[in-house]
């Protein structure tokens, strides 16, 4: 590791604000390539979005967008170099897509937008017994999801940014940034930097790092998303069943380390914090789970919350500003971040280097200018 001291004297060609994995994941990328420096307010890299993510791969998830840098993440996730993590970054868990019997219609409109299996009340309850007879109206199989190791991921691009030549500061807040002649100058309490690239991945801070810069925001969204650790059912293996997700997004389970995840799947708008959970959506996730299953929720083990953070039509923001020159975004993944990040890394670094978009990914049939931020009508100052 480099002392703060040589590295306040370095000149770098890109600096990235932002550790999470969308940060980690573009200087994995870009760092055998050229000079990078992360900046990191927090003392812990990921602590916001990215550590509070209970991440499902899925193929069918999100918009087409989405769906296309998913499938491009694919292979590396579920086949990283051997080098990259000592634990498989995924396992196999299949999501169930449920329905009441007044929700038919909205259960036919997905499946003929995915490419699920239809269940009977029979096959779901011979994966998920929990589910009160009767409430099921119908359902969907995604046989491909899986669980993402989120912290694996998360410190698998940290450590490549390392080994390649990446230089990581935590507790390094901007208190500076700003365009001077060909090169962006940017300060911290932990010395003063410059590249002719600085890169946005500062994730809900994201149109505030912006306006700090003399950039225009871009009009960003974060959403407040609510978690919690509830007891599964006694003397019950739940290891095995699938995530359990409502067709109309109105909350989801799954089993998590020995306990079942709930979350009521809220979008409640939010500035950018250090989310918590409101006790009303923690109370909304068990009585929409107690309605829908046997269950009795007698304690919560453990509660959180994370803002997943959207552009106004939900697709990420990959690309340089349109009128302030060095200035890249990176922001926008919305709920989607985790099972995104490898190819979006690799997206971003191309745009970055100059170089072509990689073959597998305009094969997954990824468009650049429907992720550029060329593509929005920006905010006023």
């Amino acid at each position: 590791m480099f002392s703060i001291d040589v590295i306040a004297l370095m000149e770098l060609d890109v600096v990235i604000v932002g550790a999470g994995m969308a940060g980690a994941s573009l200087a994995a990328q870009l760092a055998g390539e050229c000079r990078v420096l992360i900046l990191e307010t927090e003392r812990q890299a990921g602590y916001h979005s990215t550590g509070r993510s209970a991440a499902l791969f899925s193929e069918i998830y999100g918009n087409a967008c989405i769906r296309a840098l998913t499938r491009a993440s694919r292979s590396f996730l579920f086949a990283p170099p051997p080098e990259f993590s000592e634990t498989p970054l995924v396992r196999a868990r299949e999501t169930v897509y449920f329905a009441r019997h007044d929700q038919r219609d909205l259960l036919s409109g997905f499946r003929s937008d995915t490419e699920t299996i239809e269940l009977s009340e029979g096959d779901v309850r011979q994966r998920l017994p929990i589910f009160r007879p009767g409430y099921l109206g119908g359902a969907a199989l995604d046989p491909g999801s899986a669980d993402i190791d989120v912290d694996a991921l998360h410190q698998g691009f940290l450590r490549q940014a390392r080994t390649r030549g990446a230089m990581i500061q935590t507790a390094s807040e901007v208190s500076r940034l700003e365009r001077v002649s060909s090169l962006w100058r940017v300060d911290t309490a932990n010395g003063m930097f410059t590249a002719p690239v600085v890169v946005n991945a500062a994730g809900a801070w994201g149109d505030a790092l912006a306006t700090s810069a003399g950039v225009r925001p871009i009009g960003l969204q974060p959403l407040r998303r609510t978690a919690l650790l509830i007891d599964p059912p006694a003397g019950i293996p739940i290891e095995s069943w699938p995530a359990a997700v409502a067709v109309d997004g109105s909350f989801y389970f799954k089993p998590d380390a020995g306990a079942l995840l709930l979350s009521p799947a809220d979008e409640q708008p939010s500035p950018a914090c250090d989310a918590q959970p409101e006790e009303i959506d923690v109370a909304i996730a068990v009585d929409r789970f107690e309605r829908a299953t046997d269950q009795r929720v007698s304690r919560v083990r453990h509660r959180w919350a994370g803002l997943r953070v959207f552009s106004a039509d939900r697709s990420p923001i990959v690309g340089f500003d349109r009128s302030v020159k060095g200035f890249f975004w990176l922001v926008g993944q919305g709920g989607y971040g985790i099972q995104t990040a490898e190819a979006i890394g690799r997206l971003a670094a191309a745009l970055i280097l100059g170089k072509e978009i990689p073959d597998d990914i305009k094969g997954e049939g990824v468009d650049e200018t429907k992720l550029s931020a060329l593509r929005f009508e920006y905010t006023s100052q």
